[in-house]
């Protein structure tokens, strides 16, 4: 009996450390398996994409009639040197969204804006003055749009009109986001 309490033992220890084996070859496989490795990604990021930063500017939708922001990635040293002036520019040129419409009247240019305490002076051309004054809201419109897009700067809290470097009796009053809205 003790001959066979010893051959089933061996059988035991056997079965056990190959077994054993077994299992440890499966762990160490699944270890291997989850090693992390580094990402790297398709495309390497430029400097132009590293320069870019997103703005809004306001246009009329036109199905609602009310002003929704539109982004646009910009490059920062755009913004650096002129910033008011870039986005006021791009608020000329008018949404790249069909359904959205410019609000400020065709040919304006862009005299100059500068900035004193906390209000930026926008000096436009004659041809702002160009909207269709018989709906009131278009004047509204215009003005939140201003307002709304140059308020993004933490510098600005009002926006003062000019028409060719002088006040104008149509906008003559210092247009600010609680005026605008």
């Amino acid at each position: 009996m003790s001959k066979k309490i010893v051959i089933i033992f061996t059988i035991l220890l056997i079965i056990i450390l190959v077994g054993g084996y077994f299992v440890i070859s499966y762990f160490k496989n699944q270890e291997q398996e989850t090693t992390i490795e580094e990402y790297i990604p398709e495309e390497e990021i430029t400097e132009e994409q590293n320069r870019q930063t997103i703005v809004s500017l306001y246009f009329l939708e036109k199905d609602t009639k009310e002003l929704v922001p539109e982004a646009r990635l910009v490059d920062i040293k755009e913004i650096i040197t002129t910033p008011y002036d870039k986005l006021i520019n791009m608020l000329i040129e008018g949404p790249k969204n069909e359904k959205c419409s410019k609000l400020i009247p065709e040919n304006t240019k862009l005299n100059q804006t500068y900035k004193e305490k906390d209000i930026v002076y926008v000096d436009f051309s004659n041809e702002f003055l160009n909207y269709n004054k018989e709906d009131k809201t278009i004047k509204q419109n215009i003005i939140d749009s201003l307002v709304k897009t140059l308020i993004q700067f933490t510098e600005i809290n009002s926006v003062k009109i000019l028409i060719d470097g002088k006040e104008n009796q149509e906008f003559n009053e210092v247009y600010s986001l609680d005026i605008a809205e």
